[in-house]
């Protein structure tokens, strides 16, 4: 058994054990209970925990066990298993290979550019990559542009989607996007055919020469490498997407994580991975499914539990919890939390990531060094000003100790 998982194992112990024992008299609980109770958001399908950081007590829990819909909680356990598995220095990178021979500042070939799944390319990117095609001594190429996707499946979306998230609130997926899929003011369904055909036209703007078409297209395994582009680090990628809930950055890195671990990528391996990262974090796993990285599935499913055992994990974790708390949005201060708990004791002092759709809303996270919690609230629909309230009020409640 390795360390980090006896470590798990033993803090598993500290979170669950007293949760059976735990009798909801004391005036805390019946504080937090009181915040909770609020019109609109159905007590049998919600689900809170509070525990102290320091005893590993709980010091309340409703629910714990209940699986219900996370929204983008559903980031947490992706962020936890990214630095578990990959860790925060993790860069992904975008590669451009020659098929062909170079025959002094002739390419007579095809370029490749490769994806890696990066969701920050831009076209700053593309024209770093086309400067090192030229400083490598290539002035003309004759055999055009191939868009190389391969390293991700090539599906759009992820199963248990609203059609109408496609688009309004992630652009296509795949392992070749550039400015997320925006070609002027629209959004391609052809991401890699508009990056590679993009890199063409920084290659011209850069003094490189292109002949021949722009197609799609897997590289050779004899290829030459000519030029490369690193993201930047896994823990400022798991910053903006946490803090700015961003679902697409969700998605490609759930899938980097099946192609990483199992040279899958697809979604359904990455939520593989992350099943796997929490059973030997010790998380509670009974109830979860995992489907896809953003929390927009349907099918989605995590417990008071399984969250709780998520941010125990992270915050025990020296390995982990430095840019997993880094990237959750700061009351009152920036990210999606900008604009709630704005006043003290909450502002600056609350760490948590949110979550919102019709159908669920979330609150899970730290206040201060003292507290860990979770709210998970669902209902057909439900009033997210409602269920905001009662997890503003719960967390006040905690910040007020």
């Amino acid at each position: 058994m390795t360390r980090r998982r006896l470590a798990a194992l033993l803090g598993l112990v500290a979170l669950l054990a007293p949760v059976a024992a735990v009798a909801q008299d004391t005036p805390l609980q019946l504080r937090l209970a009181k915040a909770l109770r609020v019109p609109h958001v159905a007590p049998g399908r919600s689900a809170a925990i509070a525990l102290d950081l320091a005893s590993g007590t709980v010091l309340f829990a409703q629910n714990p066990a209940l699986p219900l819909a996370p929204a983008s909680n559903e980031k947490l356990p992706l962020t936890y298993a990214a630095l578990a598995t990959l860790g925060a220095s993790y860069r992904m990178e975008t590669d451009v290979l020659g098929e062909g021979e170079q025959d002094g500042t002739t390419f007579t070939g095809t370029l490749v550019l490769r994806g890696g799944g990066d969701p920050t390319l831009s076209t700053a990117g593309l024209r770093s990559l086309a400067a090192q095609v030229r400083a490598y001594g290539i002035r003309r190429v004759v055999g055009g542009i191939v868009g190389d996707e391969s390293y991700f499946d090539a599906r759009r979306t992820v199963a248990g989607w609203k059609p109408g998230f496609y688009i309004q609130e992630s652009p296509p997926l795949s392992a070749l996007v550039v400015n997320r899929a925006r070609v002027g003011r629209y959004v391609t369904r052809s991401p890699a055919l508009a990056a590679a055909t993009a890199f063409r036209d920084a290659l011209r703007t850069a003094g490189v020469a292109v002949d021949g078409t722009v197609k799609l297209g897997r590289v050779d395994d004899f290829s030459i490498p000519i030029a490369e582009l690193e993201s930047p680090s896994l823990a400022s990628i798991i910053r903006f997407m946490d803090r700015e809930s961003d679902n697409f950055t969700a998605e490609l890195l759930l899938k980097q994580l099946g192609a990483v671990t199992l040279d899958r990528g697809t979604s359904a391996a990455g939520a593989s991975v992350v099943l796997q990262a929490l059973t030997e974090a010790g998380v509670p796993t009974t109830g979860v499914r995992i489907v896809d990285g953003s929390g927009l599935s349907l099918l989605d499913r995590l417990t008071a539990n399984a969250v709780a055992g998520i941010l125990k994990a992270a915050w025990t974790d020296p390995t982990v919890r430095p840019a997993f708390v880094a990237a959750l949005p700061v009351a009152g201060v920036n990210g999606t939390l900008e604009d709630r708990l704005r006043k003290p004791p909450t502002r600056g002092r609350v760490l948590a990531k949110t979550g919102t759709t019709s159908d669920a809303s979330a609150l899970s996270g730290y206040v201060s060094t003292r507290f860990l919690f979770t709210v998970l609230q669902n209902g057909h629909p439900l009033s997210y000003w409602w269920a905001r309230r009662a997890q503003d009020r719960f967390v006040q409640v905690l910040a007020a100790e």
